[in-house]
């Protein structure tokens, strides 16, 4: 999150950390993955990484989106297609009119999900909207030092004809608001859609992730009680996603015993939902801002889901207890639907949660 908010994440570097989910610095135009604790030290001793060349892949994605289809919609649809293993070996690049159209933010998701579909990393070649984002920033270039960076970076995009180890196309028009239903992101379709038969996957596996869920095959997650609603994580816990989902709720009230967690994902996103008085409208609505974290992406520190208890939210993995034991943890998308859906079965955790407001 903070990277690219301060600049400090440039287009043809080479980023590095111990979280999975760095792959999100690929939206700047970086070559950017995880690494493990070993790695880590090596990093921070060396400057220098032993690392095995991956094969490379492109997914083009053309059209335009249908109004209320965003990106986290996008990337679920392509796991859906091609398997929470289809890139394992690859780094991809995305590319196509639909990826050029997408703000860095809604870009920012994509390749947060990357790691998703089994790939070391993805990234969006920098263009116009990268050079707007990074202008003004912290530590963007400054002067006549920016305008050498700029035309450094517009020579980063893949040449015409580049051949690369793997290719898949799609049509954005293809894509519907999407919802994860299992145990893993790849378990996706579209929000109106029944649970469809196992394909591509063990059957014993997908009938133990509905099992888990407690759900069945060809039902419906439309009209499913929600007892719990995340919104934040390194996927979906900007701006953006604050102002999309203020305005949903403007003019509403919460529902009685919905408990909705609204996570903002770093300080700065904190600091323009009370600058652009966000924070009005969602206490007017009923619901209370948290503290900027991880919060219950992985269950952190006393955010878990209690026991029994169905939870829609915004991040990006869905894995048995990743909310806390015996509870996936969420990879879907916006508020304005089921985004993903938990079946928690272990004992209620018992813990504190710190909420606060702008002031």
């Amino acid at each position: 999150m903070i990277g690219p908010e301060l600049g400090v994440t440039q287009p043809g570097m080479t980023l590095v950390c111990g979280d999975s989910h760095t792959a999100t610095h690929g939206a700047l135009g970086s070559v950017a993955f995880g690494i493990g604790t070993t790695e880590v030290e090596m990093v921070l001793a060396t400057q220098c990484l032993l690392w095995t060349q991956p094969q490379t892949m492109r997914i083009s994605v053309k059209g335009d989106l249908h109004p209320g289809v965003t990106a986290k919609d996008l990337i679920l649809y392509l796991i859906s297609r091609l398997s929470v293993s289809g890139a394992k070996g690859y780094f991809v690049e995305y590319a196509g009119t639909t990826l050029e159209r997408l703000d860095m933010e809604r870009r920012m998701t994509i390749c947060n999900m990357s790691i998703e579909m089994g790939a070391g990393g993805g990234m969006v070649a920098p263009d116009q909207t990268t050079f707007d984002y990074l202008k003004g920033k912290a530590f963007s270039p400054k002067g006549q030092a920016w305008d050498r960076a700029v035309a450094y970076w517009k020579t980063l995009r893949s040449d015409l004809g580049a051949q690369f180890d793997k290719e898949y196309r799609f049509q954005a028009e293809d894509v519907k608001p999407m919802i994860t239903f299992g145990t893993h992101p790849g378990m996706g379709m579209p929000i109106d859609a029944a649970i469809p038969p196992p394909e591509g996957t063990k059957e014993g596996d997908f009938h133990k992730a509905l099992q888990y869920m407690g759900f069945r095959e060809g039902e419906k997650l439309l009209g499913k009680p929600i007892d719990y609603v995340f919104l934040s994580s390194c996927t979906n816990g900007r701006i953006a996603d604050f102002s999309r989902f203020a305005a949903l709720v403007e003019g509403r009230r919460k529902a009685k015993g919905v408990e909705v967690w609204l996570v903002p994902g770093s300080k700065a996103v904190e600091r323009q939902i009370c600058e652009e008085g966000i924070d009005s409208i969602l206490k007017e609505a009923g619901f209370v801002l948290r503290q900027p974290g991880c919060s219950a992406c992985l269950g952190m520190n006393e955010d878990k889901i209690p026991a029994v208890k169905n939870a829609v939210s915004t991040s990006n993995r869905n894995f048995e207890g990743r909310q806390g034991p015996g509870c996936p943890h969420p990879a879907g998308e916006p508020l304005s639907r089921c985004s993903s859906y938990h079946h928690r079965k272990d004992k209620r955790s018992e813990g504190f949660h710190l909420n606060y407001g702008c002031g």
